[in-house]
Formats: structure tokens, sequence, C-alpha cells
């Protein structure tokens, strides 16, 4: 299975999403997408397997992911303090992989009925959803 994680600032919580997943899915390809150098190098320190910064790394990754993770702004242009630019929100909308977004009241998107949880909350879910999505793409 080839997973896309994708983050921006720190690449804190993908990070942490990697290192989660790494240790459910010992043999998945993990990819490090991170909108900027910090956030890719800091998810590579987490244990992906490749990684690349920017908007057509986002692109290309997207057609050929199994599965993307990371934060809801990922589909929405301009999110992520503006690092998330319209050609990645519609590469991640319109790739054929599942989505498992993890919702950040942050950076003016608010998500209406997610209480306020911790990174590691969220990412605990967030891979509790991969493990569901890993389940029908192995079972097809």
């Amino acid at each position: 299975m080839n997973i896309l994680v994708i983050d921006g600032q720190g690449g804190r919580m993908g990070k942490m999403l990697i290192d989660a997943i790494r240790k459910k899915f010992k043999d998945a390809e993990i990819i490090a997408v991170g909108t900027n150098a910090t956030a890719t190098a800091t998810m590579l320190k987490g244990g992906a397997d490749e990684g690349a910064t920017g908007e057509n790394p986002v692109v290309v990754a997207s057609r050929k992911a199994d599965v993307i993770v990371g934060p809801l702004g990922i589909v929405i242009a301009d999110s992520l303090l503006g690092e998330v630019t319209e050609k990645m929100a519609l590469a991640v909308a319109r790739s054929n992989a599942k989505r498992v977004l993890i919702p950040m009241n942050r950076c003016d998107n608010l998500v209406a009925g997610v209480n306020m949880q911790t990174i590691a909350e969220l990412v605990d879910d967030a891979v509790v959803k991969l493990e569901q999505v890993a389940s029908e793409i192995c079972c097809k």
C-alpha cells in the first residue's frame, strides 16, 4: 500500500502520523510531501521512505497514492497559513486515493461538530481510520 502523508508549517503532525502509521503498517510505502522544506525534513525524521517538497510533488504523489493522510486543510486552497495552493488542493481532492483528513480547527477553518482534541488523539483516530481503509483496499 502506498500512503502519502502531506503536512505543512513545521511538519509535527506529519511526523507523528508517519511514526504511528509505520508501527501499524510495517510494509507500507510512506511518502512524505511537505508544503515547505522544514515540514518535509521533519516528516522524514518520522520514518518516511521518501520525501519531497512543494506543489508539483503533491500533484504527482496524489496520482500514485492509495491513501492520502493529512490535515483537512490539504483540500482547501490557501489554508495552512497560505501554504496550500489551489493546484495542491485540487490534486488531493481529485485523487483516486482514499483520504483520511484530520480536522484541525486552525488557520481560519473551523469544523463544526469537532471537539478540541490534542494532535496525538487526532493522529490515533486517523490511524484507526487508515486501518479501516486498508482493510477495504486489501480485500477488493
